[in-house]
């Protein structure tokens, strides 16, 4: 049995026991730090906080909100993680592996559950099962789901040669990780006959640049590959390649929903159940090294049909035939 297919079976169930063994405190406030690429009325924050809501967590009765966002800022990540850990909140939430890294570096004791691509491979746990340390949570395995969003970006656009991948280096992966990366992505693209071509950047000022030199080589459309920093300024990319005419990919299903060509990502409704349960077991005091690593069983795809006909693209009907959701 795989990896994956053994924390499948088992992760939900192991998690679920603190919550029903342990309760809150009559009378106390509760306080929760978030870092987060992304502003804090974002549908998945609504719907996350309304989750610990339900679970007894109620913002302005027996819980506080710390909130920062980091996305176009990328640069004072660790300034807001040191900020939130100064509060000494009961736990934190950090979305992204720069996140959970960045108040890793602040704080050794104070609990964090994440969200990251891999939290084992990228070193931010010990192990799946026995995460140990401060820190627990969910692992997106973001590097494999690029390998399919570009698959499927590729059938969505009949008669691609050239497409190009947005990426972020430096303080997501190691240079290893990245290298294996870029290679696996390039293998990929020239089985289907496809050049690819890789831009990383370092700073969100980098973006629109980027974006119009690759389309300059020649690439006919982008992948956008799962980053914290580009994720958290995905409203910046529409609205350039929009301007472009270029069809492009996101790692949520979301961001189509919000005028971007696809996306394709784990259910936010599942992440969503998934992080509020992890916080309030947190909240309630089971230690980060006793809850196993969970991993997401739903994914989504989205499709604008209204940015297809905009961009020039005439989406296959198989591939629509697939999709979760078409928004005409």
């Amino acid at each position: 049995m795989r990896r994956r297919e053994f924390i499948t079976l088992v992760g939900g169930s192991v998690v679920a026991l603190p919550l029903a063994a342990l309760a809150q405190k009559a009378g106390r406030t509760y306080r929760l730090g978030c870092l987060s690429p992304h502003p804090r009325d974002i549908p998945f924050n609504v719907h996350f906080f309304d989750k610990l809501r339900r679970a007894g967590f109620i913002e302005g009765q027996n819980l506080t909100i710390d909130y920062r966002p980091f996305g176009p800022q990328f640069d004072l990540i660790s300034r807001y993680a040191a900020e939130l850990v100064i509060a000494q909140p009961d736990v934190i939430y950090a979305a992204s592996g720069a996140a959970v890294r960045a108040v890793q570096q602040a704080t050794k004791s104070i609990p964090i559950v994440g969200i990251t691509g891999d939290m084992v491979e990228e070193g931010i746990v010990e192990s799946w099962t026995r995460p140990n340390g401060n820190t627990t949570g969910i692992s997106i395995f973001a590097p494999e789901l690029d390998g399919k969003r570009q698959e499927i970006l590729i059938e969505a656009v009949p008669g691609v040669r050239h497409m190009a991948a947005l990426g972020q280096t430096g303080r997501l992966t190691t240079g290893r990780l990245t290298e294996e990366k870029d290679r696996a992505l390039q293998e990929a693209a020239r089985a289907k006959n496809v050049e690819l071509s890789i831009y990383r950047i370092t700073k969100a000022e980098e973006i629109v640049a980027t974006i119009d030199k690759a389309q300059a080589s020649g690439a006919t459309a982008l992948n956008v590959l799962s980053s914290s920093m580009i994720d958290g300024n995905t409203p910046l990319i529409m609205e350039r390649v929009a301007a472009l005419r270029l069809p492009a990919m996101y790692q949520w299903a979301y961001w189509a929903e919000k005028s971007g060509f696809i996306g394709y990502g784990p259910s936010q409704d599942q992440l969503e159940d998934l992080t509020a349960r992890f916080a309030a077991s947190l909240l309630r005091g089971t230690m980060p090294a006793d809850l196993p690593v969970e991993q997401p069983t739903k994914f989504e795809l989205a499709i604008n049909l209204k940015t297809a006909k905009a961009i020039g693209v005439t989406v296959p009907a198989a591939l629509l035939a697939r999709a979760d959701k078409v928004i005409e």
